[in-house]
């Protein structure tokens, strides 16, 4: 049974005339039931859109650290602002820091959505994802600051 089925089964339900028990919410229409799934599919693609900003972020960085590490192997670099390693963890920093932030506020929006919708509320997959590009970045930054 896909979504919208079920969507619809609960509000066929909603619609036999039974009244809900005293304090609690009346079932919402198939309209209101839409609208909230297309809120919580918005919000996925946003963090998804996070996670493929943080990793772009974090695999330029370590590209740069180790394109550097590799050319420069045998020559001392001129004097420079900011070298290619303080560059690396600077990108890669940022990409977490993205991440970590795009994280928080998508399981707010998730424990908001399922306290105010508990029936049309599912787990999230992006969530795992961000979690698995997270280890990434902590990685690529512990090999940056350790020079591997």
């Amino acid at each position: 049974m896909n979504r919208i089925s079920r969507l619809a089964a609960k509000l066929k339900a909603g619609i036999t005339g039974a009244r809900p028990p005293s304090g609690a919410k009346a079932p919402e229409d198939f309209n209101t039931l839409l609208a909230i799934e297309r809120t919580n599919l918005a919000q996925e693609r946003t963090i998804m859109a996070w996670v493929r900003t943080a990793t772009s972020l974090i695999s330029f960085g370590f590209t740069i650290y180790k394109f550097f590490q590799l050319e420069a192997k045998d020559r001392v670099l001129a004097s420079q602002v900011i070298g290619p390693r303080t560059f690396a963890l600077l990108m890669i920093l940022m990409g977490l820091f993205g991440l970590v932030i795009a994280t928080m506020q998508h399981r707010e929006y998730k424990r908001r959505m399922l306290r105010d919708h508990p029936n049309v509320a599912y787990p999230s997959p992006a969530g795992w994802i961000a979690g698995l590009i997270s280890i990434l970045g902590v990685v690529a930054m512990v090999s940056v600051i350790l020079g591997w």
